[in-house]
């Protein structure tokens, strides 16, 4: 069949549109594959008691280093300590680089029990506070119930603080917990748990490469679309003497306790403790989201050393190999590179080795390059944190390209650098003093490896952001609603205190920026503090009051009843409804011909609030709309129609402190940014620690066990024949808080998961009350979204009608 000249164009105009179609397509999914990633939120715990970003950077420009003895409570690696040569069974090493005190934590605000929380492993705890910094950082708020679409990968390599229960004669002391408390998996398992994240979540082990390569499988999931956002964080904090013994056994360690990188005084590796987080995102929505962008990765590549001249041996050609992977991955020449924060543990067999790759690929071996590749390493200063290691590393140059600046990374007094390196035919130098990022670059890059000791190398390379300059001066802004929050009274005083310390320095232009995070970039807690006010004086002065005469709610706050009555005058209230669009676009919809009371009502609803149908409260004379609820009310839009997005704020602040669950991001004002130094919730410290066994004890009271049953009480039982649901009920919260190790006893108020409760709890006390009162509760019985109160109440009325029947069938009546 043949075909006229028409139909020949036709087809071939269609099928040069599905060309033109699929190779659109093959540039999207390209561009997919390499997308730019935006850091956007950071959190830390490091050595020197450096607990934030801006602490990390002022350390960093400082001098001298966090290295210290081995702390007091460490009392196995303190046994094993032996000063001099090397000695079976012994470890020489007595300084690191130590976090300060572990063993506080916050259990309830992140539903655990103390009893779960004693076992946890200490890097988890500080994992599930940094993470939740991070993204308080990012200015994204976590709400377990939204199921965020965030992935979690983790770099971890020991977890021995469990060791303390299993390495003992009486293992009586290991519940469940124990299983849940030091797996691996758990480290990154939990986070997503706890903060109902849906995006994938795994632990990484490859070593001293662990938190890179984590960055590495993060970039990976949020490019191809598993995640939005990438929790990438490490973790190392170490408690068992044995590997402590095993590496000076085979005399990885320093003696004196610290990394000397490059110098001709290297003899092994200082071990470090901490824990780091970022958050990552695609770049292109963190500017669409006016995201705080600390920083671009541009690309990263994982490869292993493969047949090596041994397991543990560094292998040059592998690591150039990772480099110009990563290079190539980013898009970015050798020459580019301004800076690499090298692994540089330290040692004269490795350090020779990475420094002859580095210039391979990015010195000489870059043809040009016309500035000496600038390298240097943090474990100088604060040890090797080995599973952590990338993670300290990624903060650091972050910060370093943000900033502009190269810190000093082995200073000149601290002796030559090492002579086994040709350091004259190299186009490379150490950071040895603190110096401004050399102008010879156009853009700021920066490269950073981590060679794990298994074989498994990681490399990744970032640049600073710079973002666009704002379009004209910033408005001052004519009031503001500023917001906080916290799961108890304590922790809401010490957050108004700090929020109150950071407004003194808010210069007017931010203050916009300030508030709206503060409110959007937040999750909302029980307990609540909320003001208005036109400077950050104001606002200051007035949460100082707020504070000091906050009383915790004797019930848990709620809104209901919410009521809207407006009056008659149309052109009033449009031009009310102007106003409040004015000045809160984001609350704009597409309903211009509706009437303004129709208007006003979905505006509201915008906020997050439900307004019930029926006539809201009797207007006053002067007022065009108002709001009520349960005992308030508040006036809207009044004959002046200026007043109306004060008015507006006033009513939000009174029913965010209520307890209404609003949604304040339709405030936020188009192009108003994310500070990213914001304060942070403020968790309360309580001890949350299990001794270890003194030598020879045979592992007898580090955690005892509790009794099936628990102390006698006056809960009636079998053996007394008597059972009234006041007994049983003090039974049950005895036993319960006795269960969950809650010594000042459980809050009645709070619902069972809210407490800490979990299936091993529940267990728990359903033993209890069979051994007791020789009744089985059903599982259907034990409803844990009750609170306390209602659910001993279910189980009291189950226990004493059962126990009532169970007595007749025993008495044959």
């Amino acid at each position: 069949m043949s075909m006229d000249a028409s139909e020949i164009r036709r087809t071939i105009r269609e099928q040069l549109a599905l060309s033109q179609r699929l190779k659109a397509r093959i540039r999207e999914l390209e561009s997919d594959r390499d997308a730019p990633l935006a850091v956007v939120g950071m959190a830390l715990r490091f050595p020197g008691d450096v607990r934030t970003p801006e602490a990390y950077w002022d350390f960093l420009l400082g001098e001298g280093d966090a290295i210290r003895e081995i702390p007091e409570d460490r009392t196995g690696l303190r046994s094993v300590h032996s000063p001099g040569p090397v000695t079976p069974g012994r470890s020489y090493a007595g300084h690191g680089g130590f976090l300060e005190d572990v063993s506080p934590f916050d259990p309830a605000f992140f539903g655990l029990s103390q009893r779960e929380a004693e076992v946890l492993d200490p890097q988890q705890r500080l994992l599930l506070e940094t993470s939740w910094e991070a993204m308080e950082r990012a200015g994204v708020p976590v709400r377990r119930q939204d199921r965020l679409g965030a992935g979690v990968f983790v770099g971890i390599m020991t977890s021995d603080y469990g060791d303390r229960l299993a390495h003992r004669a009486d293992r009586t002391g290991i519940d469940p917990y124990y299983g849940t408390g030091g797996g691996h998996c758990m480290a990154a398992g939990r986070i997503s748990y706890v903060m109902g994240l849906s995006g994938p979540s795994m632990s990484v082990d490859t070593a001293c490469s662990s938190s890179l390569v984590a960055l590495h499988q993060g970039a990976q999931s949020v490019r191809r679309g598993e995640c939005r956002y990438a929790l990438v964080g490490g973790a190392n904090v170490f408690f068992s003497p044995d590997l402590m013994v095993s590496l000076s056994q085979s005399r990885a360690l320093a003696p004196d306790g610290r990394s000397k990188a490059f110098l001709d005084s290297a003899d092994g590796y200082g071990r470090g403790e901490g824990v780091g987080v970022v958050v990552l995102m695609r770049l292109d929505e963190a500017e669409r989201e006016n995201r705080p962008v600390l920083a671009v990765l541009r690309g990263s590549a994982v490869n292993h050393d493969g047949a090596s001249s041994g397991l543990t041996v560094p292998n040059g050609p592998a690591q150039q190999q990772v480099i110009r992977a990563a290079l190539a991955d980013a898009g970015v020449a050798p020459e580019e590179i301004g800076y690499v924060e090298a692994h540089g543990t330290g040692t004269a067999l490795g350090d020779p080795i990475e420094i002859g790759a580095l210039d391979a690929v990015l010195g000489t071996g870059a043809r040009g390059r016309t500035e000496p590749l600038a390298v240097g390493t943090v474990k100088s200063r604060i040890g090797h944190l080995e599973s952590a290691a990338g993670i300290a590393g990624l903060i650091k140059v972050v910060l370093m390209l943000r900033h502009g600046r190269i810190p000093a990374s082995t200073p000149q007094d601290a002796g030559d650098l090492n002579h086994l390196i040709p350091w004259n035919r190299l186009k490379l130098e150490v950071a040895r003093r603190s110096r401004p990022w050399p102008d010879a670059y156009e853009r700021r890059i920066a490269g950073i490896s981590a060679f794990g000791m298994s074989g498994t190398n990681a490399h990744a390379v970032l640049e600073s952001y710079e973002p666009q300059p704002q379009e004209g001066p910033v408005a001052p802004s004519p009031g503001e609603l500023l917001t906080v929050s916290a799961r108890n009274p304590d922790s809401l005083r010490a957050l108004a205190e700090e929020t109150i310390a950071y407004l003194a320095g808010t210069a007017p232009e931010r203050l916009a920026a300030v508030c709206a995070t503060l409110r959007d970039g937040r999750t909302a807690f029980e307990h609540r503090l909320a003001v208005t006010g036109s400077t950050a004086g104001e606002l200051a002065e007035r949460l100082a009051r707020a504070s000091d005469a906050y009383a915790a709610p004797a019930d848990q706050p709620t809104v209901t009843g919410v009521r809207l009555r407006t009056g008659t005058e149309t052109a009033l209230l449009d031009k009310s409804l102007s106003e409040l669009l004015t000045a809160y676009p984001g609350l704009a919809a597409d309903d211009a011909g509706d009437a303004p009371a129709t208007r006003l009502r979905r505006l509201l609803g915008r906020l997050g609030l439900t307004v019930e149908k029926g006539e809201g409260p009797r207007l006053t004379p002067g007022t065009e709309a108002a709001l009520s609820w349960t005992g308030h009310t508040f006036p809207l839009l009044t004959e002046d129609p200026e007043a109306a997005p004060r008015l507006l704020r006033e009513a939000l602040a009174a029913l965010f402190t209520a307890g209404a669950d609003l949604r304040l991001d339709a405030l936020r004002v188009p192009g108003t940014g994310r500070p990213d130094d914001l304060p942070t919730y403020a968790f309360r410290r309580r001890r949350c620690w299990i001794d270890e066994p003194v030598a020879g004890d045979g592992g007898a009271g580090a955690l005892p066990a509790p009794a099936a049953g628990g102390a006698e009480l006056a809960g009636g039982s079998a053996a007394t024949g008597c059972c009234d649901a006041g007994a049983v009920t003090a039974f049950l919260e005895s036993e319960l808080s006795r269960i969950m190790h809650a010594g000042s006893g459980l809050d009645p108020a709070q619902t069972f998961l809210a407490v800490g409760g979990d299936s091993f709890a529940a267990m728990q006390l359903t033993m209890s009350i069979e051994e007791r009162y020789r009744i089985e509760v059903p599982i259907d019985e034990f409803e844990i979204e009750l609170t306390l109160t209602e659910l001993f109440e279910r189980l009291s009325t189950y226990v004493v009608r059962h126990y009532a029947s169970l007595t007749e069938q025993e008495s044959g009546t």
